[in-house]
């Protein structure tokens, strides 16, 4: 007799192809939408408290500067997303492993997009005067949209 699928007895069989490929749509919608903001983030940045700051829902091309504090050394360390700035005291800061320059490297990403912003996350032990060579880089790039993260509450 021809008929759906099932066994001898009578009972269904469950088809697995077509929940792999649900599944698979599924992963690979999630993979998408995942910031990859997100993915940059230095994990060992405590960020300071900003009891009145606001979250930006924009979600504009962004250039994330991780500004880390060694506490051995008491220096920061600066990262662009997630390689290392080296030179930072020199005019023309490098990017590890690629030696082009910083500020060629922000000029680019920036390009004509006027809506592109600089975000900068530094560690609540970072003094402010290691703030301002991010923001000269960001300055001498073009980049005239700087904004700092922090947290609304401690944990």
């Amino acid at each position: 007799m021809a008929g759906g699928g099932g066994g001898e007895e009578g009972e269904p069989e469950f088809q697995v192809a077509p929940l792999i490929d649900v599944l698979l749509v599924m992963l690979i919608f999630f993979m998408s939408i995942t910031s990859a903001q997100v993915l940059r983030i230095d994990k060992d940045i405590s960020l300071p408290l900003a009891v009145h700051g606001e979250k930006r829902d924009d979600k504009a091309a962004a250039g994330l500067i991780n500004i880390g504090w060694n506490a051995v050394t008491n220096q920061p360390r600066y990262k662009l997303d997630d390689m290392l700035i080296l030179e930072t005291e020199s005019e023309s800061p490098v990017l590890e492993g690629s030696n082009e320059p910083l500020i060629e490297v922000l000029k680019k990403r920036k390009g004509n997009n006027d809506k592109f912003r600089m975000l900068i996350r530094a560690d609540k032990q970072v003094q402010a005067k290691f703030l301002n060579s991010a923001l000269r880089w960001g300055a001498e790039a073009g980049i005239d949209n700087i904004a700092f993260s922090g947290v609304n509450n401690e944990l």
